[in-house]
């Protein structure tokens, strides 16, 4: 009766590790931002918004140097000119910084809008391939640990190499 006591007990045991085993969830993590930046895709959309920024901040220094210009001239003659002729220009002035301040928030967001448009693409690519990887090594969740993410400890298995060689580099 003893030995059918403790072989109760030890098919419990069991029973109760390998239920507790199963119940626990395969965990894996991947830093996503150190991913998307090693894609060769990121680099191209990195030099096309850089290209489109350097475009976007010469037409701003053109129309800084004419809105300037335009300052040390009419400063220049204002003391020959009819106080409603430099009233005019004053207005003439403040219509150009307008102007100005209206295309660079218009730049700021045809930068964002072209960032968000290049990228989107490419961070679903990333994401499909860790759904891949992580799926096929039969994982349950994928945390991501980039910087500020909320991942403290990440000891688990880091899916880089992997989703990298799906990607292909």
């Amino acid at each position: 009766m003893k030995h059918l006591k403790t072989l109760v007990l030890a098919i419990a045991l069991i029973v109760g590790s390998t239920s507790f085993m199963n119940a626990q969830s395969k965990v894996a993590h991947i830093n996503t931002q150190e991913l998307v930046a090693a894609m060769p895709e990121y680099k191209a959309a990195q030099a096309e918004i850089e290209k489109l920024a350097k475009t976007y901040d010469t037409e701003l220094q053109t129309m800084g140097t004419e809105y300037q210009n335009k300052i040390k001239q009419y400063d220049a003659e204002a003391s020959s000119q009819t106080k409603e002729e430099n009233q005019k220009r004053m207005q003439e002035v403040a219509t150009m910084e307008q102007s100005i301040r209206q295309f660079q928030g218009q730049a700021q967001q045809d930068m964002q809008k072209k960032e968000f448009d290049l990228l989107k693409p490419i961070t679903e690519k990333a994401r499909e391939a860790i759904q891949k990887v992580a799926r096929a090594q039969g994982f349950q969740y994928v945390l991501d640990s980039s910087q500020g993410q909320g991942v403290i400890l990440a000891e688990g298995k880091d899916l880089m190499a992997d989703v990298k060689k799906e990607l292909g580099f």
